[in-house]
């Protein structure tokens, strides 16, 4: 099983029920962290890291001298990562996203695959017993979702040797890495707070994952602050809530010490042991309604 954990924004907890899920999870569970721009988990997992090695990128290496500069290449690229002025060709690889394209339709074979580097791939252990694979991006890189890709697929590749599932903390928002970031999983859970900003973002992030066509559930957090009604929203919308988290100080301080607040607070534990049973327990959650009423 693959849960993505995700939010419409920053600062919901999202973090904070991603690593407090892990270390309650009733299965062998690796603890994924895709916020390759700013990876936090292992911060609170504190994992023994054992492997890592370098994520690339395919772009493209010219031979000038077998250029013909016909320009096929630079009408096939909506990157701009490469072009042909006259009887001069430039190439841009940080604008590259690596199809390969225009390695496909060059007549004369003149441009061959090179390399560019990403980022770092890291994996390792907590406790001996639950699993962590993380990405760290390159400082400078602007192109985030290859290196996710390679996350994941690093991940998928350790679960299946261990027959664990998967937690995925995802990138905060709704812009490409944290699409990417879910589209892997078998269940999107959904963090939130009822604030105005927490509940607008929220339903942003809604509206972004449903054409994914995947399941979707949604944590509460704070659920004592704030008046929003997103339980009128989720019952309109067939999205269970299958946990609330009380404004409470200690989680504020367990965060801030940076410790896994069920590890930090037995009381919240038993929270974090029921949603992970919920999640399980979900296999049949009900799928999403194809469009958000504009009345929701």
């Amino acid at each position: 099983m693959i849960v993505a954990v995700a939010s419409g924004k920053g600062g919901t907890g999202k973090t904070t029920v991603a690593a407090s899920l892990s270390w309650v999870w009733k299965r062998p569970v690796f603890a994924v962290d895709l916020d390759v721009e700013e990876p936090n988990l292992h911060l609170f997992l504190k994992p023994r890291f054992t492997g890592r090695r370098t994520a690339t990128l395919e772009v493209p290496l010219a031979d000038e001298a077998r250029c013909s500069h016909c320009g096929a290449c630079a009408e096939l690229c909506q990157f701009k990562a490469i072009t042909v002025l006259g009887t001069v060709r430039l190439t841009f690889p940080e604008m590259c996203h690596g199809c390969g394209g225009c390695l496909a339709v060059c007549p004369e074979g003149a441009l061959a695959p090179g390399r560019r580097e990403l980022g770092e791939v890291l994996w390792g252990r907590v406790r001996g017993e639950i699993g962590l694979c993380m990405g760290q991006l390159r400082v400078g890189e602007a192109l985030s979702p290859p290196l996710m890709r390679a996350v994941i697929a690093q991940a998928r590749e350790l679960a299946l040797r261990d027959g664990a599932d998967l937690v995925i903390d995802a990138p905060p928002g709704t812009s490409c890495p944290a699409i990417q970031a879910v589209s892997p999983a078998d269940l999107i859970v959904l963090v939130t707070e009822p604030t105005p900003f927490g509940f607008h973002d929220f339903r942003l992030a809604h509206e972004a994952f449903l054409p994914l066509g995947k399941p979707m559930a949604v944590v509460v957090n704070r659920a004592d602050l704030g008046e929003e009604d997103i339980h009128g929203y989720c019952r309109r919308l067939n999205l269970p809530v299958l946990a609330e988290i009380p404004h409470d100080r200690r989680i504020a301080r367990a965060y801030a010490q940076g410790t896994v607040v069920a590890a930090e607070l037995p009381e919240r534990k038993d929270l974090f042991d029921r949603l992970a049973t919920e999640i399980l327990g979900h296999g049949d959650v009900p799928r999403p309604l194809p469009e958000v009423p504009s009345h929701a």
